[in-house]
């Protein structure tokens, strides 16, 4: 395994160690970072990550006000540590993410910045961009600020564990309260026509001396979680678009052909829809644990190709400047440790609440700024992929020729006798070709194992 992560290290260009100038320019920004003059240290702020997580860039504080509720969200304030032109700068566009391998992350900070001095641990006091977002009792915005203030998290959670405390009552209010504002949030996306893809993720997790492949599905605490960074992305763009300057994530409403395709999927796969349901409300109403409805939902986020980060000036809104998943303007701001394009999300709305212009640096990045997100996105998505792919052929290179439960979750329309299947377990998405006949899309079918060479060959199967 070590040798086929290296070689796609090596082919995909993926940077290595830091340079020892932006070592050094990260541990003097760690030892003396631009602190904020405003202190909100009193706010008992907590995280939600996935477990062991140290680069923690979100921090929240939930409570209720006359008439609503008051969402605090703390993001860690990135700029307090790089300087605009330094190495470390520098050295941010050139990875422009994090990337994520079996063996380990390939950071976009130094990990003294992003796991320690900069991360919003708990009983840490850090510098951050403390978001106040204030909601009537519908869970709509009212009003929004966002300053510099250094804040102190409190508790760090992970998602099995907040559901828990949610699920049992035991969880104290500021807690308890993602439940309600999420589940209403989640309301208003229904009511403006934005989708949530509940789609179960392949997860890489280490096991009996190797790697384990399993499905997750989302857990409901996972959606009200996101939708509180929605709900920030969204104030952000509405913050940009008044000032006009600013970048968002934008996503073209998808062609008739694109909704056209998925009817025809649909009743391959015997997913009823009728022509009086919308896509989104259809989407929303099946449950992703059965197996038909998980291939649906999978050819579902061929709707979501297309997404990319537009920037403006001058009061000139980018056509289309919104999100059609969001169904909203929006921008990504709440993950600044993991993201380049956040830590200028977050300046532009700085100035924007402040009514001044924003920083020189920030505006001279911005044409350039959609170009080397789209080019660090891609190399994020080929190492995902890429990985996956690995780890399967690790999992299954001692089982060639083995018979497995699968099901057809895609099928090719110039030839459909090959596609994609979904094994249950190991949790396996692969190609199966070579059978002859068409392949029953959304149907089980047995599949016999024919190639898995990590680092050479990708997984392949032919039906049984």
């Amino acid at each position: 395994m070590g040798a086929a992560l290296r070689e796609l290290r090596a082919k995909l260009d993926v940077p290595g160690n830091f340079p020892a100038a932006v070592l050094a320019d990260a541990l003097a920004a760690a030892r003396a970072p631009r602190l904020p003059a405003q202190d909100a240290t009193d706010i008992p702020f907590f995280t939600i990550d996935p477990p062991g997580s140290v680069d923690l860039d979100q921090a929240m504080h939930l409570a209720r006000r006359d008439g609503g509720y008051r969402v605090h969200y703390a993001i860690a304030d990135v700029a307090a540590f790089v300087t605009p032109g330094s190495a470390l700068d520098a050295e941010a566009h050139r990875r422009v993410q994090t990337l994520y391998f079996p063996d380990g992350k390939v950071p976009l900070h130094p990990p003294g910045l992003s796991e320690k001095a900069a991360s919003l641990l708990p009983g840490q006091s850090a510098p951050a961009l403390l978001w106040r977002i204030d909601l009537d009792a519908e869970g709509r915005t009212v009003g929004t600020d966002v300053r510099r203030a250094l804040v102190r998290s409190r508790a760090r959670l992970d998602y099995e564990g907040a559901q828990r405390q949610i699920d049992s009552g035991t969880a104290e209010e500021p807690l308890a309260l993602l439940k309600d504002i999420g589940t209403l949030r989640e309301a208003l996306e229904v009511e403006r026509g934005g989708i949530s893809l509940n789609v179960p993720e392949q997860e890489v997790t280490e096991g009996d001396g190797g790697y384990v492949l399993e499905y997750r599905a989302p857990r409901p605490a996972d959606g009200w979680n996101a939708q509180i960074s929605l709900l920030t992305g969204m104030a952000a763009a509405g913050l940009m678009t008044a000032s006009g300057t600013g970048i968002l994530r934008t996503l073209p409403t998808a062609p008739d052909g694109a909704v056209a395709r998925l009817r025809r999927s649909a009743k391959a796969l015997r997913v009823e829809w009728p022509h009086h349901v919308s896509y989104a409300d259809l989407v929303r109403s099946l449950d992703p644990r059965e197996p038909r409805n998980a291939a649906f939902l999978q050819e579902c986020t061929t709707l979501l190709r297309g997404a990319g980060y537009t920037a403006f000036t001058g009061g000139v809104l980018p056509d289309p400047a919104v999100h059609a998943a969001v169904a909203a303007e929006y921008t990504h701001c709440t993950a600044p440790l993991r993201r380049l394009v956040d830590r200028y999300a977050g300046e532009l709305c700085l100035a924007a609440v402040a009514g001044r212009e924003p920083p020189e640096w920030v505006t001279a990045a911005l044409e350039a700024l959609p170009k080397e997100m789209a080019e660090g996105g891609r190399r994020g998505n080929t190492v995902e992929r890429e990985c996956l792919d690995i780890v399967e052929a690790i999992v299954l290179r001692d089982r060639i020729g083995e018979v497995f439960d699968a099901v057809v979750v895609d099928v090719k329309e110039n030839d459909p006798s090959a596609g994609t299947v979904h094994l249950e377990d190991p949790a396996v998405v692969a190609r199966v070709e070579g059978g002859g006949d068409a392949l029953p899309l959304g149907e089980r079918l047995r599949v016999r194992l024919t190639e898995a060479d990590p680092g050479r060959a990708k997984v392949r199967f032919t039906p049984a």
